[in-house]
């Protein structure tokens, strides 16, 4: 099965650049949600919404759901993953700072590229992708030095739980888009949600603490938020664009969740601008605009007169080069 991999036009441009801001902003949300529920249970709302979301845009697009053969075993390997992802991003942020944990998880695409090298043909490592890594271990590099000077072990264990999501989230952002080759974007997200819900229900009432929930207005339109605008709203999104575009072209857009989401912690729930974040904002930028670079070398001129001969008559046909 062929692989789409379409550059980006301005409409495509603009939507993965809306929904990697609002991505940046989630992780604010999450942050004011993590203080009130524990982590699975506030993963079950937020995907329980999410599924509203999606279901809604699916009966309005009259989009099929029956699983195919074969895919029900697929789409289950997904979800476990996803499942897995989540939880590990909900623990993380619960025991760190929001822009810690939103510069860490911003780290995927690094990720993506690995495993893309190896699981899908045209989407290989090349110098400059090694240099965008490199720049971006420093930056994570920079921001576990400061986890160790601050010396609270949550921090360090939450930062390491996000980094082990944005390691996952970057395997399954290529087993996606194998999969969504396949299967309808939409349908797959309808699915994905559907059998992930149980799982953290059923994860909360075996493994979480049940103590007075805490909520408030702010809760509220937290969950809100990250149900509908996120997980609805720019996962249709985002899951549509992977179908057709790189999985490591659209990554580049990945340069604006860290900033919009360091700015948004500072601004909404004060997180301190310490020099090692904003460094680690710099490092890990700059890394993934390296990652996700695509340069074209032109075509070598012909350096005999037996090879103009041929270029000219190539030329003078009308033949593609």
């Amino acid at each position: 099965m062929e692989i789409l991999n379409d550059r980006l036009n301005p409409a495509a441009t603009a939507l993965a650049l809306l929904t990697v801001v609002l991505w940046g902003i989630n992780g604010v949300c999450m942050k004011i949600t993590l203080n009130a529920l524990p982590p699975l249970l506030a993963a079950g709302i937020r995907f329980s919404l999410g599924l509203l979301a999606v279901g809604l845009w699916v009966r309005l697009r009259h989009i099929p759901l029956r699983l195919g053969t074969g895919e029900a075993k697929k789409l289950l390997y997904l979800v476990l993953l996803f499942v897995a992802q989540i939880y590990l991003l909900f623990r993380g942020t619960s025991l760190t700072l929001a822009s810690r944990s939103i510069l860490l998880i911003s780290t995927y695409p690094f990720f993506t590229a690995v495993f893309a090298h190896y699981l899908i043909g045209g989407d290989r490592l090349d110098g400059l992708k090694i240099i965008g890594m490199l720049l971006a271990f420093c930056g994570v590099a920079l921001i576990f030095a400061e986890s160790i000077t601050l010396g609270s072990p949550d921090t360090l264990a939450g930062d390491a739980m996000v980094l082990a999501s944005a390691l996952i989230l970057g395997f399954r952002q290529v087993y996606t888009k194998k999969l969504i080759q396949g299967i309808p974007p939409v349908k797959l997200l309808f699915w994905q949600a559907l059998m992930s819900v149980p799982f953290y229900f059923a994860l909360n009432a075996g493994l979480e603490s049940h103590a007075a929930l805490e909520m408030n207005p702010a809760v509220l339109v937290s969950l809100l938020y990250q149900g509908l605008v996120v997980a609805g709203f720019c996962f249709i999104v985002w899951t549509t664009l992977l179908r057709r575009h790189s999985a490591s072209r659209l990554t580049v857009f990945a340069f604006f969740t860290p900033v919009s989401g360091v700015v948004a912690s500072n601004l909404l729930l004060s997180d301190p601008l310490s020099p090692a974040l904003l460094g680690s904002v710099l490092l890990i930028a700059a890394g993934i605009v390296l990652v996700n670079h695509h340069f074209r070398p032109r075509s070598p001129l012909p350096s005999t007169r037996q090879g103009k001969k041929k270029a000219f008559r190539k030329h003078a046909s009308g033949k593609p080069g």
